[in-house]
């Protein structure tokens, strides 16, 4: 599986940005996925993830301000962003995981660039 992020740039503190990520094959069963953040010199966290059922699960740092959601039918995945803070700077990553009896297997986009000026 590819996954191809995009979305992301350059925006002022209180903005908005939407990001995507498109997989190179059909999402309607797999039941995790993910965005993660990096920041230079930090770990990688978990900013929200939606289940195939659509139940979602934030980072506590989000608070409301981001939605995630995903389009089947689009093999899509979107993280929409409000309220964007500057120490919501990071490299943002998609992430699709995937379970066989023995083992989970995770698959990342390249990421893309989100960048908050104060």
């Amino acid at each position: 599986v590819q996954l191809q992020a995009s979305g992301g740039g350059l925006v002022q503190a209180g903005g908005s940005l939407r990001l995507s990520c498109v997989a190179s094959e059909s999402i309607s069963s797999i039941n995790y996925m993910g965005w993660y953040r990096q920041a230079p010199g930090k770990q990688r966290e978990l900013v929200a993830a939606i289940s195939s059922t659509e139940t979602t699960n934030y980072g506590d740092f989000v608070k409301g301000r981001f939605t995630i959601s995903r389009d089947n039918a689009k093999n899509t995945v979107y993280l929409q962003m409000n309220s964007l803070k500057p120490e919501d700077t990071a490299v943002y990553y998609c992430n699709l995981r995937t379970y066989t009896p023995y083992a989970r297997n995770d698959y990342w986009g390249q990421g893309t660039q989100v960048t908050v000026s104060s």
